[in-house]
């Protein structure tokens, strides 16, 4: 396993939910750690917490985010993207602009941002992408505008991989089901109790970042229920 001693960690929607369970087991295992998040002044304290203000729906946000990470950390060994959006958008039904801004934060944002951090990234000589994905990235329901942006998430994450694997870049894809978050607050599939919890996707982040090069996972499939070839 990697040592974590001095290693920095970006992560997006780190305010609250599946982001702030992550950071702060980050910073519990001894990482360093660059919030980033829309109002950082609501942000948690702790000595190796930096946050920073963060919209991933903007073009401009990720260079910003990433210059203030080295000026106060001086490196960057990895990028953990969490922000996302999911209003409703079915084949049938759903609003453009809604559909864009998906596109915006949930696929595009994670992309500019690994850009941003990439010479940081291939410096490390150990860098990792982790991008939350979802179950929704390997199957479609009925929100199928979701989905769309999952798959490519899925898709970028392995686009990564194959291109900076000789830069000892790795980069995986964690693709939950519910999670019991206020994303899923409105879901009556399956009750808040029973769905994974952020703190054991937050476990689950720690493992990957720790994992060395030659034990690299692509993917990880998190599932609350029983689902059929998942």
């Amino acid at each position: 396993m990697l040592a974590i001693s001095g290693r920095v960690i970006m992560v997006s929607g780190a305010s609250r939910g599946i982001g702030a369970a992550v950071c702060a087991r980050l910073l519990e295992a001894g990482f360093k750690v660059s919030g980033g998040m829309r109002s950082p002044e609501t942000a948690l304290t702790h000595p190796n917490f930096f946050p920073c203000t963060y919209d991933a729906g903007s073009l401009e946000a990720a260079s910003g985010w990433v210059q203030a990470t080295v000026q106060h950390f001086g490196r960057i060994d990895a990028v953990v993207n969490i922000a996302g959006i999911n209003p409703r958008v079915t084949v049938e039904h759903g609003d453009e602009e809604k559909l864009d801004q998906m596109w915006r934060v949930n696929v595009k944002g994670p992309l500019r941002l690994v850009r941003a951090a990439l010479p940081h990234l291939k410096s490390s000589g150990t860098g990792r992408v982790i991008n939350l994905a979802s179950l929704a990235g390997k199957r479609v329901g009925t929100n199928v505008g979701y989905a769309m942006t999952k798959f490519a998430l899925v898709a970028l994450t392995h686009g990564i991989r194959q291109e900076f694997w000789n830069d000892g870049i790795r980069a995986c894809a964690v693709c939950p089901g519910y999670v019991a978050t206020d994303m899923t607050a409105h879901e009556t599939e399956v009750a808040a109790p029973d769905m994974t919890q952020p703190e054991d996707l937050a476990e689950i982040v720690e493992t990957v970042l720790r994992l060395p090069n030659s034990a690299s996972l692509s993917e990880i499939l998190v599932n609350c229920r029983k689902e059929g070839m998942l």
